[in-house]
């Protein structure tokens, strides 16, 4: 199967702009409760306007791509569906599950893995039956945001948490954390879910109607219109409009502006000519190692920021918000030159060669049998 260069660019461009979103996290001295009980400036509103749900929702697109992908591939060899793809997203929730415990608290594999062994029984049937899922799944997501938001309307002010968890605590006091408060920290999952049954099955719809080919530019400039035209300075608003807009400022607005992220981003790589520049090999090498540098890049924010740690986010509040714009282009300057250095050596990161290990474990021995004649 030709390989989709548009791809690994966009994947590298949805990790590093996932931390942009979380950098924000990291970097409350609070935590992530501070990030609704404080009322922030103009500037860092702005700021965490241009990460904010984005690039979750452009990752959790591209993931309905990948899903598309192996779809086609057990196809095209003859293996039953969705077989051993059960196998993989069982593997990717364990490995959300580790990083939740022993990383972060948002991770997000763990409800993509969940999603997947939805949208893997919906991808092969028609477009009718995905059409009615997309919608169903999408007024679920609707109704859930709509509900939020109105109890956030009328809910009374709250105040900052007041929690040295994150600038004093050890690391296994936030493990601990995390083990005790899984309805606290786990709650995304009930957005992740029914947006990510929409955005899996867009994704993969959006390759099939030819979005990463160059016959496509018709289609990538009407997501761009959508997205960028009109849900992104709708976004711009909900984004000043205070912390009771939460929900949909993050989960509704900014998945649309993700699929104009998508349009623009895929036409910009297929205009390009010659061979990628510096910025466009670390983006590609970021995506080929996405795994590996989603989690990878969380743990050294974590260690820069924590009290654990160098413990950055108490010591610089009073730089705060400008310092972490710094922090998050030194950590994405810095996996974007890892990424490529590992990659002179190995044809997969280190997280996603111990997943492929893990993957095949099962499947040795009857292959080795079928081998030897047994």
């Amino acid at each position: 199967m030709k390989r989709i260069d548009a791809l690994d660019v966009l994947r590298g461009v949805a990790i590093l702009g996932t931390l942009g979103t979380n950098i924000w996290i990291f970097t409350a001295p609070g935590g992530p409760a501070d990030l609704l009980g404080t009322p922030s400036g103009a500037a860092e509103t702005f700021l965490r306007f241009l990460t904010n749900g984005k690039f979750l929702g452009l990752l959790t697109l591209l993931f309905g791509v990948g899903l598309e992908l192996q779809y086609r591939s057990a196809v095209r060899k003859g293996l039953r569906w969705p077989g051993r793809y059960l196998w993989r997203a069982s593997l990717l929730f364990v490995e959300g599950l580790l990083h939740y415990i022993l990383i972060f608290e948002f991770d997000v594999l763990m409800g993509y893995a969940l999603t997947s062994m939805i949208v893997a029984y919906l991808i092969g049937r028609s477009d009718r039956v995905v059409r009615g899922w997309m919608i169903g799944a999408g007024a679920v997501h609707l109704v859930i945001v709509g509900l939020i938001t109105l109890a956030l309307l009328y809910a009374p002010p709250t105040a900052p948490s007041g929690t040295t968890l994150f600038s004093e605590g050890s690391w296994l006091d936030q493990v601990q954390s995390r083990l005790q408060n899984p309805g606290v920290y786990r709650v995304e999952l009930i957005f992740i879910i029914p947006m990510g049954i929409v955005l899996f099955l867009a994704g993969s719809r959006l390759l099939r109607a030819g979005v990463f080919e160059p016959e496509g530019e018709a289609l990538r400039r009407r997501l761009m219109v959508a997205g960028l035209g009109v849900a992104a300075p709708l976004n711009l608003l909900t984004s000043f409009a205070g912390p009771a807009w939460f929900a949909v400022d993050r989960y509704i607005l900014p998945p649309l502006v993700a699929l104009g992220l998508l349009g623009l981003i895929t036409s910009v790589v297929l205009r390009l000519r010659g061979e990628p520049g510096v910025v466009r090999r670390g983006l590609t090498n970021v995506g080929r190692t996405a795994l590996s540098c989603y989690i990878f890049q969380n743990l050294v924010a974590s260690f820069l920021c924590y009290g654990w740690g160098l413990g950055l986010a108490a010591r610089l509040d009073w730089l705060r918000p400008w310092w972490v714009p710094v922090a998050w282009a030194g950590i994405c300057l810095l996996f974007m030159v890892l990424a490529s250095l590992w990659l002179r050596r190995f044809s997969r990161g280190p997280a996603e060669l111990a997943w492929q290990w893990a993957y095949m474990a099962p499947f040795r021995k009857s292959v080795t049998s079928a081998a030897s004649g047994k």
